[in-house]
């Protein structure tokens, strides 16, 4: 049984991400709207990326900043990686747990209100790969 352990911890290994990455779970904005803010950075380098990230006046873009200035941190942390040769990679988010609320209304009814989560994740990499 520890052969097939010890197995399985290499293959978790070998499928983990290598490339600096942030995540933030659980952030109250919708994923549609997270995703059109995700469009504008994809493919950019990072500080081009936090420049519109800070011009960009929806409200997911600050949540966006921090996730991307989190894996930034982590590249030049972790992998001793400059920021300057770094790009985004990928960029998505995940739908997170929903909160269910009613709105009562007229005649003893109540309609249903949908507070949605994401999760973000941006992952970045150098652009000598690219």
């Amino acid at each position: 049984m520890a052969t097939r352990m010890k197995e399985k911890a290499q293959r978790v290994e070998q499928l983990r991400e290598k490339r600096p990455h942030a995540t933030a779970k659980h952030v109250r904005i919708a994923p549609d709207k997270v995703r059109i803010v995700l469009a504008l950075i994809r493919g950019r380098s990072v500080s081009e990326a936090m420049a519109i990230l800070q011009a960009t006046p929806k409200a997911a873009s600050e949540q966006v900043f921090k996730v991307l200035n989190s894996a930034a941190a982590n590249a030049e942390h972790n992998n001793g990686l400059s920021v300057d040769d770094l790009y985004v990679a990928e960029a998505y988010a995940d739908q997170g747990p929903t909160l269910k609320r009613y709105q009562p209304v007229s005649k003893g009814r109540a309609h249903h209100i949908l507070k949605r989560t994401s999760h973000i994740t941006v992952i970045l990499d150098t652009k000598e790969d690219n």
